[in-house]
């Protein structure tokens, strides 16, 4: 059956049937079937006398198009699939009114479904309903996923992680086609939730220049394991297509092996100099802490850029305006070199509780930080790690 949009109508009338024949389809406009509903569809005019119905764009193929083909349910956040369609009579005309998406739809295709019901009823359980209409779906294209139309609720505003699940719950080309419609940012964020082996897959066909916009709205640290696992050609020439600055960071991460603090470590922290009171700390934030990492923990370096010292920023927003941070702020801080194993930085944070611990070189100046998921990595399951609060956002 072929089904079209007309009007206002928000369901798809059908306009025509599809014949198969050995001479290949005849299309049958709806307006010359005398009965759809029947053992044999009787026609109102002789096979010669009907002129085939001409296809107009957005026609819909139900069977092929929309009947077995996959929804993502951006109210749910699931991944489903069209098991059967339900349709309505209303005046002479046919609509489609509903999609079952339920496990009732399939075994009804099967032929299975009133025995199944009669199963059901005689253990006192009723099938659920998994009946969805058709207004609420949004057919994006014949090559690519349907989605729910929830008002109010779009792909790009599901968080990174609900996407990302999505994501990993569809075929190649279908994850290609749902990632080319979300903006840089909401790509870079969705990309930091997988695991950089997926990462790697789901670029693998994308342009050079997106890849590159994504890297600089990703994390250094995340950029870095992204690009490691490329291959080295193109890992060289995105940090080239990069912006310069964004390019020395992640440069800077990929000289370290990846199981060091300096390979996992993030560059964007906030640091700030000794001699500024409470209040000027405060300003100082606000014009440079927008893409930091953490502010949780607001760092303090000399001019050499060692660190001497730390304190959360709940301490910073209780203390009295005119307060000088280096009253306040502590002078024993706990810090890994950039040489340091993952194991120990991950010793580190367990053993101190923190969010996030510095790193280091061998002279103490501090060249970034690695926060407690990143530190955490190889010693809790990726699928827990993914769950713990972050707290440092």
């Amino acid at each position: 059956m072929i089904a079209a949009t007309r009007g206002e109508m928000p369901h798809p009338t059908l306009v025509a049937l599809v014949i198969k024949r050995s001479s290949g389809q005849l299309l049958i406009p709806f307006a010359d079937v005398a009965v759809l509903v029947a053992p044999a569809i009787p026609l109102n005019k002789n096979l010669k006398d009907i002129v085939p119905y001409q296809l107009i764009e957005h026609d819909l193929f139900l069977a092929r198009d929309v009947l077995d083909k996959q929804i993502i349910d951006t109210n749910g956040v699931r991944v489903v699939r069209v098991n059967d369609l339900e349709l309505t009579r209303i005046g002479g005309s046919f609509y489609v009114a509903n999609i079952d998406v339920g496990g009732l739809g399939l075994l009804r295709r099967l032929g299975l479904a009133k025995p199944a019901e009669r199963v059901a009823a005689r253990l006192g359980r009723t099938q659920p309903s998994g009946m969805i209409s058709w207004h609420q779906m949004e057919l994006l294209s014949t090559d690519q996923p349907m989605r729910l139309r929830v008002p109010g609720d779009k792909l790009s505003e599901l968080h990174p992680a609900d996407l990302a699940e999505i994501i990993s719950d569809l075929s190649p080309s279908e994850s290609d086609k749902l990632l080319e419609s979300l903006d840089v940012k909401t790509l870079a964020d969705t990309l930091e939730e997988v695991e950089p082996d997926f990462q790697a897959s789901l670029v693998e066909d994308m342009s050079d220049e997106r890849v590159a916009d994504v890297l600089e709205e990703m994390s250094p640290d995340e950029a870095a394991d992204l690009l490691a696992e490329l291959p080295e050609d193109r890992s060289e020439d995105l940090l080239n297509l990069m912006q310069h600055e964004e390019a020395n960071d992640v440069r800077k991460l990929l000289a370290y092996p990846e199981d060091t603090a300096g390979g996992i470590m993030n560059t964007e922290f906030v640091a700030i100099k000794p001699d500024l009171t409470a209040e000027q700390a405060i300003s100082v934030l606000r014009e440079t802490a927008a893409d930091a990492k953490t502010i949780y923990y607001v760092y303090v370096i000399d001019n050499e850029d060692r660190l001497i010292g730390v304190f959360s920023l709940l301490e910073l927003v209780l203390a009295k305006p005119d307060t000088p941070i280096a009253k306040f702020m502590h002078r024993r801080v706990v810090s890994v070199s950039v040489e340091n194993s993952q194991d120990e930085v991950a010793q580190a944070v367990s053993k101190y509780n923190l969010v996030a611990v510095p790193v280091v070189d061998d002279q103490h100046r501090l060249h970034g930080i690695v926060t407690a998921d990143d530190a955490l990595d190889k010693i809790i399951p990726t699928a827990w790690k993914k769950r713990l609060p972050k707290l440092y956002h």
